[in-house]
């Protein structure tokens, strides 16, 4: 069977992006965040903005956009909390997206920061968005144009339609575990879906979940996405298919939406993302877990 990509338009090269460069309805972000894992701390990791990186070289025309400061929830629980949907357009609105413009989100050493806010803005019903293939180190490595200058665009005007599917929480979680209509996936590495590790508190696994590993979808060498081909065969290998649900979790929400917009790409029709993910899951005992 061959498979290509839904909507061909959301994943842009850096020829064609740097084509557009100028284009006064284009909004590029970098998205990038650094991930710090620490040992003996309480905690799973220590979350490092890339905002220096950027300051130090970026695409020329792209405003850093802060993941955590201007798009998450600032006294959750957990890291990386979205905010209410109204409260998320509005936040996107001054950063510069509204309804005629077009955005193009790219990332430093993984795509996942960028297919995180994809997937958010899909959340509020903003379809216009694209993901950079191959982030700024395909950029950077191809040898195209770098600024230094920074970047800010007037706000936009934007409101929420939210697609209250795209997101769920530990209940729905809960309730998919041995119902065959879901596949609950972690996108999380082997060693930490097998229990190996214990970064997140208790080691494991939702039970009955699958891992689809966030990293084992992207060129290691490249930073480019991997083929239809391979992320179709992938998602198979592990039981998700497009006529299933399919519900995709990670640490923090993060790696979990680089697998779950893969399969959007792919066509399927059911796909959401545990926000809270493993970060609330393993803190929680009164919910199973699953080891080796």
């Amino acid at each position: 069977m061959t498979h290509s990509w839904r909507r061909p338009e959301a994943i842009i090269d850096g020829a064609a992006l740097q084509a557009r460069l100028g284009d006064p309805s284009l909004r590029i972000f970098d998205c990038t965040v650094y991930l710090r894992y620490e040992e003996n701390t309480g905690r799973p990791y220590r979350v490092e903005s890339g905002r220096a990186d950027y300051e130090t070289g970026h695409i020329p025309g792209a405003r850093f956009l802060d993941l955590q400061e201007e798009l998450s929830q600032p006294e959750a629980a957990t890291r990386f909390m979205r905010l209410p949907a109204p409260q998320m357009a509005e936040a996107f609105a001054r950063a510069g997206v509204g309804g005629r413009t077009q955005v193009v989100l790219y990332s430093r050493g993984t795509p996942q920061w960028a297919t995180r806010v994809w997937w958010l803005l899909r959340w509020i019903g903003f379809d216009d968005a694209a993901i950079l293939d191959g982030g700024f180190d395909l950029w950077e490595a191809e040898g195209r144009p770098v600024s230094t200058e920074p970047v800010d665009y007037p706000p936009g005007k934007l409101t929420a339609q939210e697609r209250p599917d795209l997101f769920v929480g530990k209940r729905e979680m809960l309730a998919a575990i041995g119902d065959g209509a879901v596949c609950s996936l972690n996108a999380l590495s082997p060693e930490l879906h097998s229990g190996e590790s214990a970064r997140y508190g208790r080691p494991g696994r939702i039970p009955g979940s699958s891992n689809v590993p966030a990293a084992a979808l992207v060129d290691p060498a490249s930073k480019r996405l991997v083929s239809p081909e391979a992320a179709a065969a992938a998602f198979a290998a592990a039981g998700a298919e497009p006529g299933k649900r399919v519900l995709n979790y990670c640490g923090g929400g993060i790696a979990a939406t680089l697998d779950a917009f893969l399969q959007h790409q792919l066509g399927f029709e059911d796909v959401a993302v545990y926000d809270a993910s493993m970060s609330e899951w393993a803190m929680d005992e009164s919910l199973p877990i699953e080891v080796g």
